[in-house]
């Protein structure tokens, strides 16, 4: 090794990234630890087990349980909790976005470490970066939680069948191990709760999953998918096999079968989306050769392909394995590939050969809540009582850090006795502007309703209608909603959707600041109003 420090660069906080850091520590030699130093990059500084997560949502375990501190795992590790902003790769330096200062950060590495995993893949379904809550992240999980919570708050105060049976509808796109996991908490935490209020009943709830495929769990083998489907099924959840979600909107989700011309809307207040994933807009963007799915090819050493000091990992990389197929995005398998990488990485510095990633799986677990799961480990397949306890054993003894494992193992004693807590923490700030989709026949609101907010429309068109009566059609570009803001008064109008169009809503306070505050807004909007008002009265001449 030479007399200059080593840089190490890892991009991303989740298993692959963190294990990584974690493995070289581990492997450093005391003389090594001096001329190598680490750096990781993550959003937070944490890293959230997500087997768990689903649990968060039913109140099984405690929020801050399922997380644990990067610098008490990786404790020779630098730790920068900033977004990435760039990468010159021939200087061999990353740029983070400014945080406390207003100024970015500069990088230098010698080998750059990219374990970014994926994201929610937005694009693929109008309305869905609008309305639907994702599941990937510890905010995601709480988000959920408060929705489900404020859903039956306003249900058991709403005396408007339609209304009510939209509130009481929850909706999960994706039957992967994410999406039933996440549909099990679901159901488990709304059938916990639901005593606590006075109207609500059980079989007023209605829980739909999405799945485009043929069956749920397609990872695992079809007789554990079919228990499981069986299972769900029983306990009232509508499983619908070979339907794609078409759309979410602010009234619900437009779905439709795969052998069907016809679209389906299913009015809803909640909608969970934890399909379709892509990679981390990072990855994307850089030069890397990519497969079909986005994901950096890389070789079995888990080198880039063509970059010897560039390396991938986790979801967001295709690591090829000894069985000829690319390794699923699960924990176990960022875990081993964090190590293979990790020894690589050290026997480069070494001058050492490298050794090829040659882990293909122990098996596959996913909980489907009420002491039932269903497991496929080395070959042996359960299901059931038995399965759960396989489940909550493995994931018990994978958690890092003894102190999370009491804390885990506590919170599973107590729930067998203790009542799920169903208080709604209001931490989530409404955006002042926000974007919102509607799909061709919905309603922005009717006419008499309260003025919350003012609207443009960006794309598509929107009928006005007075009194039932179809008065003029709004178009791209137009602003509607001020006049009852304006003049402090009901709607005067209804507002349906044309066809499938995207507006930018502006919150009441948003917009009173603006007309207040900034030049030139309340003439415009006076104007806006005159015309508007001067359209009327020629529609009703």
């Amino acid at each position: 090794m030479s007399g200059s420090k080593q840089r190490i660069l890892i991009l991303g906080g989740g298993f692959a990234g963190v294990y990584t850091a974690l493995y070289l520590e581990k492997k450093m030699s005391s003389s090594e630890r001096d001329g190598i130093e680490i750096t990781l990059v993550s959003r937070e500084n944490y890293m959230v087990f997500q087997p768990l997560l689903p649990e968060v949502i039913s109140g099984t375990l405690e929020m801050m349980h399922v997380i644990t501190p990067i610098r008490r795992l990786a404790k020779r590790t630098k730790v920068v909790t900033r977004n990435i902003q760039s990468v010159d790769l021939a200087q061999k330096i990353v740029f983070l976005d400014p945080e406390f200062k207003p100024r970015t950060m500069a990088l230098h590495f010698d080998h750059l470490v990219i374990a970014l995993g994926t994201r929610l893949n937005y694009d693929l379904v109008p309305g869905m970066r609008e309305h639907a809550i994702p599941f990937k992240y510890l905010g995601d999980a709480l988000r959920l939680r408060n929705a489900i919570v404020q859903s039956l708050e306003e249900a058991d105060n709403e005396s408007d069948p339609v209304q009510r049976q939209r509130l009481l509808t929850f909706v999960v796109g994706g039957g992967g191990f994410s999406g039933v996991e996440c549909i099990a908490e679901l159901q488990d935490f709304l059938r916990s709760a639901l005593p606590a209020y006075r109207t609500l009943r059980m079989e007023e709830l209605r829980i739909v999953l999405l799945q485009s495929a043929d069956r749920i769990l397609p990872e695992m083998g079809e007789s554990l998918a079919t228990y499981a489907h069986d299972t769900l099924s029983k306990r009232g959840i509508d499983i619908r096999l070979n339907t794609r979600l078409r759309a979410v909107t602010a009234c619900g989700v437009v779905i439709q079968r795969k052998d069907q011309p016809v679209e389906e809307m299913i009015p809803a207040h909640v909608v969970v989306a934890t399909v379709p994933a892509a990679p981390h807009s990072f990855v994307a963007a850089l030069p890397f050769e990519k497969d079909k799915l986005g994901r950096t090819l890389v070789t079995p050493e888990i080198n880039v392909l063509g970059r010897e000091n560039i390396w991938a990992l986790g979801d967001s990389a295709a690591v090829p394995q000894p069985d000829g197929i690319m390794s699923p995005p699960t924990a176990q398998h960022a875990l081993r590939q964090a190590e293979a990488c990790a020894a690589n990485i050290l026997a480069v510095v070494r001058g050492a050969p490298k050794k090829r990633f040659n882990f293909t799986g122990l098996g596959k677990l996913a909980s489907l809540g009420r002491r039932s799961a269903v497991a496929e480990v080395l070959g042996i397949r359960f299901r059931g009582f038995l399965a759960w306890l396989v489940w909550r054993f493995v994931y018990l003894g994978k958690f890092p850090g003894w102190d999370r494992k009491l804390r885990i193992a506590s919170d599973w004693c107590w729930d067998e006795f203790l009542p799920r807590d169903i208080t709604e923490v209001r931490i989530f700030q409404k955006e002042a502007v926000s974007r919102e989709h509607f799909h061709k026949g919905e309603t922005v609101f009717e006419q008499c309703d309260y003025g919350d907010k003012v609207y443009v429309l960006v794309k598509g068109e929107m009928d006005v209608l007075v009194n039932g009566q179809w008065v003029a059609t709004l178009t791209q570009g137009d602003v509607f909603g001020e006049a009852a803001l304006i003049a402090n008064a009901p709607r005067n109008a209804t507002l349906k959707a044309k066809t499938s169009a995207d507006l930018i809503s502006i919150s009441r306070e948003a917009f009173d600041t603006l007309v207040r505050h900034l030049p030139g807004v309340k003439a415009s909007m006076n104007e806006i109003l005159r015309k508007h008002m001067a359209a009327g009265e020629g529609e009703q001449k």
